[in-house]
C-alpha cells in the first residue's frame, strides 16, 4: 500500500490480474475481483479479495476458485443486490452470499463468449454484457459476437440486443438516466433502450472499460486508449479526474467517500482517487 496526496495505491498485495473493483456499501468493503491468468480460461483460479477503504487487505483470497465447492474461473464485473453478490465469469453469472462469499447458484449462457459486466436496476433485473472477445495471435481479438442480455428475477432471460453494430460492449451501469454501456472496439459510450435494443449516442473515446453513475445523471468512465479516467457531468462536460493510470478496467465508486475505484488490469494493482466535486459526505 502506498499512500498518495489523492489516494491510496495497492500495489505488490497479491492481486492477479485485476479487473473490476465493487463496493459493498452495506459492509464498506471494496471486492477486487481477480482473472489470474487467462481471461477467456476456464481455468478454477479465479478469485475474489476483501480490502478496506483504507487500504487493508481483509481476506486475498476471500472467494476461491480452487477451493473445494467454489466454481470460480475468471471473473470479472460484479453487482450486488440484496445479500447476492452476482459476478461475471466467461459463460455464466456466478451467485454468491453478500455476507459471507458461499456459492449460491449460476446463470449460464449457452454461447456466450466473454460475459464482462454487470449493472442492476432497483427491481433486481440484471444487466450483462458479452464483449465478443476471443483469443487470437496478439491476445483477446474482437469478434461479431457481441451481445448484451437482461436477466429478470423471475429466472428468465432475454437478449436485448447483438451483433457487430453493439462495438464490443465493456462496462455496463443502470442510473437515473437509463441504461449506458461503453464499447471496447467501437469506443463509444451509448444510452441502450432495454425494450428493443436500440442505441443513443452519448459521445466516443477509445478503447472504453468501466463505467458509472455518480451524483444526479454524471457518469465516470475509463478509457485503456487515453489511459484516464473521465467524468463527465449531467450537462455534458468531460473532466479528467485521473491520468497516467495504464489499463484501466472496470471501475468502482465509493460515494460515500466521493472516491473512483481503479483494477491496473496489466500492473496488478487498485488505485483509490478522489472525484473533484463528487457528492461525498
Amino acid at each position: 500500500m502506498v499512500p498518495q496526496e489523492e489516494g491510496i495505491t495497492l500495489s505488490g498485495v497479491g492481486f492477479s490480474t485485476p479487473e473490476a473493483v465493487l463496493h459493498d456499501s452495506v459492509a464498506d468493503v471494496y471486492l477486487v475481483s481477480n482473472i489470474s491468468g487467462d481471461p477467456l480460461g476456464a481455468d478454477g483460479d479465479g478469485f475474489v479479495s476483501r480490502v478496506s477503504p483504507e487500504g487493508e487487505i481483509l481476506d486475498l483470497r476471500w472467494i476461491d476458485g480452487t477451493a473445494d465447492g467454489v466454481e470460480l474461473n475468471a471473473p470479472k464485473g460484479m453487482e450486488i443486490f440484496g445479500d447476492s453478490l452476482y459476478v461475471a465469469d466467461i459463460d455464466c453469472v456466478r451467485i454468491f452470499v453478500r455476507t459471507t462469499g458461499a456459492p449460491s447458484g449460476e446463470i449460464c449462457i449457452q454461447g456466450a463468449m466473454l460475459l464482462n459486466d454487470i449493472a442492476v436496476d432497483s427491481n433486481g433485473t440484471l444487466y450483462v454484457t458479452d464483449t465478443g472477445l476471443e483469443a487470437g495471435p496478439e491476445g483477446l481479438a474482437p469478434t461479431d459476437n457481441s451481445a448484451i442480455y437482461r436477466f429478470f428475477p423471475d429466472g428468465r432471460t432475454a437478449r436485448i440486443a447483438s451483433g457487430p453494430e453493439l462495438g464490443n460492449p465493456n462496462g455496463i451501469a443502470v442510473g437515473s438516466r437509463g441504461i449506458f454501456a461503453v464499447t471496447f472496439g467501437s469506443g463509444e459510450v451509448y444510452q441502450l433502450n432495454p425494450e428493443n435494443g436500440t442505441r443513443t449516442h452519448v459521445l466516443d473515446d477509445p478503447q472504453l472499460d468501466g463505467i458509472e453513475f455518480v451524483g444526479a445523471g454524471g457518469f465516470l468512465y475509463s478509457s485503456w486508449g487515453a489511459s484516464a479516467i473521465y467524468q463527465v457531468t449531467p450537462t455534458g462536460q468531460k473532466v479528467t479526474v485521473v491520468e497516467g493510470v495504464d489499463a484501466p478496467a472496470s471501475i468502482g465508486y465509493d460515494a460515500s467517500r466521493g472516491r473512483v475505484l481503479i483494477p491496473l488490469f496489466n500492473l496488478n494493482e487498485v488505485w483509490v482517487r478522489d472525484v473533484p466535486g463528487a457528492d461525498a459526505p
